[in-house]
Order: structure tokens, then C-alpha cells, then sequence
């Protein structure tokens, strides 16, 4: 019995490995894509790995007089990710579906704000995968 829980626990531990290295293949490949020389990344990787229909939803602040972009991705394509941007009272600042599935989202705040952004695969593109949000401001 021992043996089979140490089985399974390795097959987890291989398989968790396994995903985090390709949540990394896919930051990369949204990083070199989104952003341009003129925004750098904020060091965070926003991810989970989604089933289905499954939503995962991201808090960040932004500060006020800054530009930010936001860009989106769970595969090696533009557009395969869904997201969203709500303020604090679930206003929708951003929606990338009213925006032709756009990868990515630049935006100036005038006044610090805390965001929600929400991510959903396309599901005419991708059953399951790791969304990544990647946040940059301008220099």
C-alpha cells in the first residue's frame, strides 16, 4: 500500500513539474510577443492552469500616471486567451472580447485603482492550458 501512495505521489509531483515548465515556455512566448522595448514587465506572472469552462481571477493595483499593458496568452497563438478587467465596484474597464480577442490591453490610470482581471480559455481554441497574464508599464 505504501508503494502505491508513493507511486501516485511522484506521478503528482512529475506532472506539477511538468506544468509549471510549461506555464514558463508560455510567459516567455507572451513576454517576447507583447512586449515591445518601450514597456517593462512588473516581474509578476499571473497564472493557472484551467479545465474548460473554468475562470481564474487576478488582483493587481494600478498607480495613477502610468501606462500599463496588459497582455494575455495560454498558447503559442494571439487571442487564445479571454480576459477582463473590473474595478472595485465590477465595472468592466477592459473586455477583450468587445475588442476582437485582443492579446494585449494599454491603458493610462489618472488615479491609483485595484483591478480584477478574470481569464477563460476560448473554447473553440484550447480545452485546457495555462492562462498567463503579464502585466508591463512604460518607460
Amino acid at each position: 500500500m505504501k508503494n502505491i501512495f508513493t507511486f501516485f505521489g511522484l506521478l503528482l509531483i512529475l506532472g506539477a513539474t511538468k506544468l509549471n515548465a510549461q506555464c514558463d515556455t508560455i510567459a516567455n512566448f507572451c513576454h517576447q510577443n507583447n512586449f515591445t522595448v518601450d514597456y517593462v514587465s512588473d516581474g509578476q506572472n499571473y497564472r493557472a492552469f484551467l479545465f474548460g469552462d473554468q475562470e481564474a481571477e487576478f488582483e493587481t493595483t494600478f498607480f495613477g500616471g502610468v501606462t500599463y499593458r496588459i497582455a494575455a496568452c495560454t498558447g503559442f497563438s494571439q487571442g487564445d486567451l479571454i480576459f477582463s478587467v473590473k474595478d472595485q465596484n465590477n465595472n468592466v474597464l477592459f473586455d477583450s472580447i468587445e475588442n476582437q480577442n485582443s492579446p494585449y490591453w494599454n491603458f493610462k490610470v489618472e488615479n491609483t485603482i485595484t483591478v480584477k482581471i478574470s481569464a477563460k480559455l476560448d473554447d473553440l481554441e484550447n480545452s485546457s492550458g495555462c492562462a498567463t497574464i503579464l502585466i508591463g508599464f512604460k518607460q
